[in-house]
């Protein structure tokens, strides 16, 4: 009776033969089946055998090739050594020096020095190049030639030269294990040898065919083994609720509950995976080198994307239910990263590190994944919803309650970001110098980034909705005659006596700009406060300058009423120069302008530090705005002035025209003249009233412009009037002068010396006669600067001197 061959125990079967002849034979049918399967068994070894044979016949002709190679360069270095031989016994030539043959050997010496030395050295030099190139071309072919054979093997699940217990996971680690070598000797010679291209080009496509079917099939394989671990985890017990109030039952994480030979075989799974992305990041530094590599480098985390995809499908079958309850949508996606986000530092960080994956973070790359999944399905379902709404009323208007679902959601992607802010700031991975490229990666608010259209319409609904709070308190006249309570915005405003509605406009304009601060971009937030903050300073504006018009319409700004409406305006105007000059030098700001720089391109004149020469911030986000309040302020501190100017003028008409007045005496008891009280009084009023009512800065500039106004109004009105000064005139306006000068000595220590043509003139007529005839006879400008008059001009200093006249 024959042997029967006795079946193999259980043990010794390995887990890939077991699996598949479960697949193959699941019932006691599939046993009839058993013959076909062998032979189909039998042909597929037969063909593996005959392709194994036909890569020995192929590698035999490689080495005979190399063998062939090999001995060429044998004989080139036989050639080396006699010619070495030759040089060696031309040393002799020194003694032949001694027997008169100088001529001959020395000819010899030159030639070998001069062309056999110089041509030997060339091509020992090709020769070591040639054998470099050669051991290269060899040790690449190899590595090469085991990475499609391991990519081979793991698609037939079959390979000779590895043993019998190897699986495909193995097989793909030796497979990754031998690209990184690979790519190690690519990234020497590219290095050493940037002539060899062709080498780096050859084995670079050879590579790229074997990554072609690697990658995919290493994704499908983590796929499958994330479905046998459970994952993505149920979220049917999630309602809008429970997911709303945080108090929803604890959804388990597959990661922290898988073990034994499963949890190894996921971490060897994640770790080939973040291995390849590891060499894929390599080869992609070498292939782009001085391309603007940086911008194409960063990818995100393989591994960590196959866990989010999933679990963002799964999501949005709840996402459907709430879209118009936008909260619970953020709301879920916030719990799901957070409730995750722990088994990302503890489980899968170490394994990025051991794949050398620099630069990664598991927290913020799922953080970054969840993100970006939500952010996807935000311009993909709930923003077109919410633009239909907006477009559906196109023609009346913006409806009320589109306009305030908008601003919610905006609301809610803010609160959102903040919160998820947090969960990567727990682990100290986010800069304290914000990177607008990886802010961009954490945050719902870069969907403008691809969509500036609905960042202009979310920037006019806040415009809309920021002027319709603003209007009414500016339409309040307590507000206008209410100073700047509360916080102040700006250092030392006490002094601006500023109305409440220009801390109110501030305040609102505030809360505008902190709304964009949390976009990912400068130019997208520059673009936004350009076309939703800069119009409210230009309605403001508009709002103060029809309050002047008005009251410069009413009573040409004559009566105290008006005046304190015109002060008013001119101190809100300053306030918020002030404030916003104060902001244009904060950080936010600064990069906005900076930001601008680097987009327009500085000239060689260019101011770089973006402050003008009158102190403005040239280039600021706000400098347009800030321009146009320093002119209305700087328009109508002139004009009071100039109303002022006007009134004082036409009370002291009488006073100037009276010449005979200067030929006599002032009166009797009044050490001024009696027709200039009435001007000095109204002037002192309401320079008092001016004082009372604007802000210090510019009620300097209110006074000092009056002052220079009434030096050239008397100048101009006396002592250019042809009247005669005689001694008893020159005493009488100098006690006027010097009364007028006590009227501005209250706000500054030397008051004549805002009134220098008036000053200087009466320093001309109570000079003795014979001073003014040493001046008039000699040169009359030498002599001006010697008596230190400098705002006098000649003809003027001769018309004051032609006009006094000396008694005998």
């Amino acid at each position: 009776m024959e042997s029967v061959d006795h079946l193999p125990q259980l043990s010794d079967i390995s887990r890939s033969s077991l699996s598949f002849l479960g697949e193959k034979f699941q019932k006691r049918d599939d046993l009839l089946k058993a013959p076909d399967l062998v032979s189909q068994l039998q042909k597929q070894c037969s063909d593996l055998d005959q392709s194994l044979n036909d890569l020995n016949h192929t590698l035999e002709k490689s080495i005979v090739a190399f063998a062939s190679h090999s001995e060429r360069l044998g004989g080139l270095f036989d050639v080396i050594n006699v010619k070495l031989t030759d040089l060696r016994s031309s040393t002799s030539i020194s003694e032949s020096f001694r027997d008169g043959k100088e001529g001959e050997e020395l000819g010899r010496v030159k030639q070998i020095l001069g062309d056999e030395l110089p041509a030997l050295a060339k091509e020992v030099a090709r020769v070591e190049t040639v054998r470099i190139y050669a051991e290269t071309a060899l040790k690449l072919d190899t590595l090469v030639g085991d990475i499609e054979d391991a990519v081979s093997s793991t698609m037939t699940g079959k390979l000779k030269k590895l043993p019998s217990g190897a699986n495909s996971e193995e097989t793909r680690l030796l497979a990754i294990k031998s690209l990184k070598l690979t790519e190690d000797i690519l990234t020497s010679v590219a290095k050493s040898r940037p002539q060899w291209t062709r080498l780096v080009s050859a084995v670079d496509h050879r590579v790229d065919r074997a990554l072609a079917v690697l990658r995919p099939q290493a994704i499908a394989d983590h796929r499958a083994l994330l479905a046998s671990l459970g994952w993505p985890p149920s979220l049917s017990n999630l309602n809008s609720k429970n997911v709303n109030t945080g108090k929803s039952s604890v959804v388990l994480n597959p990661l922290f509950t898988m073990q034994g030979d499963l949890k190894n075989q996921y971490c060897e799974n994640f770790l080939a995976l973040c291995s390849l992305q590891e060499l894929q990041s390599r080869r992609k530094s070498r292939q782009l080198e001085g391309h603007y590599r940086e911008v194409a480098m960063r990818q995100p985390l393989w591994a960590i994307e196959e866990l989010v995809n999933p679990i963002s499908l799964a999501s949005e079958r709840h996402f459907k239910k709430w879209v118009e309850k936008p909260e619970f949508i953020f709301a879920l996606v916030y719990k799901i990263t957070r409730d995750f986000v722990d088994s990302m530092d503890e489980l899968l960080q170490p394994l990025v590190d051991k794949a050398r994956l620099v630069g990664y973070s598991c927290r913020e790359e799922w953080i970054s994944a969840m993100v970006t999944s939500l952010l996807m399905y935000l311009a993909k379902e709930i923003f077109p919803i919410y633009v239909g709404q907006l477009e559906e009323d196109g023609v009346t208007g913006v409806p009320l309650q589109a306009r305030i679902s908008w601003l919610h959601l905006i609301d809610l992607m803010i609160s959102f970001d903040k919160r998820v802010q947090s969960l990567v700031a727990d682990s100290g991975v986010l800069n304290s110098v914000r990177d607008d490229e990886s802010f961009r990666r954490i945050s719902s608010m870069a969907i403008f980034c691809d969509r500036p259209d609905w960042l202009e319409l979310w920037a006019e609904i806040e415009l809309g909705d920021t002027l319709n709070k603003l209007r009414p308190e500016m339409e309040d006249g307590r507000n206008w005659k209410m100073k700047v309570q509360g916080a102040l915005l700006v250092s030392g405003s006490e002094g601006y006596k500023s109305p409440a509605i220009a801390g109110a406009v501030l305040r609102h304009l505030s809360a505008m700009i902190d709304r964009c601060r949390p976009l990912p971009s400068i130019l997208l937030r520059a673009r936004f406060i350009r076309l939703a903050g800069a119009p409210i300073l230009r309605e403001f504006l508009d709002c103060l300058l029809h309050k002047c018009q008005e009251a410069e319409g009413l009573t040409a700004l004559a009566d105290d009423d008006a005046l304190i409406k015109v002060t008013n305006s001119i101190n809100a105007a300053r306030y918020c120069e002030s404030v916003m000059k104060d902001w244009c030098e904060d950080l936010f700001f600064l990069e906005m302008t900076l930001d601008q720089d680097n987009e327009v391109g500085i000239g060689a004149g260019d101011n770089i530090s973006g402050i003008g020469m009158n102190g403005g911030l040239r280039g600021g986000i706000f400098y347009e705005e800030i321009e146009k309040l320093e002119e209305f302020r700087k328009e109508w501190t002139e004009k009071i002035s100039t109303v002022v100017l006007r009134g004082f003028d036409a009370r002291c008409r009488d006073y100037m025209k009276n010449k005979k007045q200067w030929q006599e005496k002032g009166e009797e008891g009044w050490n001024v003249s009696k027709l200039f009280v009435g001007a000095l009084d109204y002037l002192q009023g309401k320079i008092s009233k001016l004082e009372e009512g604007l802000n210090e800065i510019d009620f300097v500039i209110a006074w000092r412009n009056l002052a220079s106004a009434v030096d050239r109004l008397l100048f101009n009105g006396i002592l250019m009037s042809n009247a005669k000064f005689y001694n008893g005139g020159v005493e009488r306006f100098g006690g006027d002068s010097e009364v007028l000068f006590g009227v501005f000595g209250a706000w500054c220590l030397r008051p004549e010396g805002f009134f220098p043509k008036v000053s200087e003139g009466l320093k001309l007529l109570r000079m003795e006669e014979d001073q003014l005839k040493v001046g008039m006879e000699g040169g009359m400008e030498r002599w001006l600067k010697e008596k230190r008059i400098r705002h006098l001009g000649v003809s003027e200093a001769e018309k004051i001197v032609k006009n006094r006249v000396f008694m005998s």
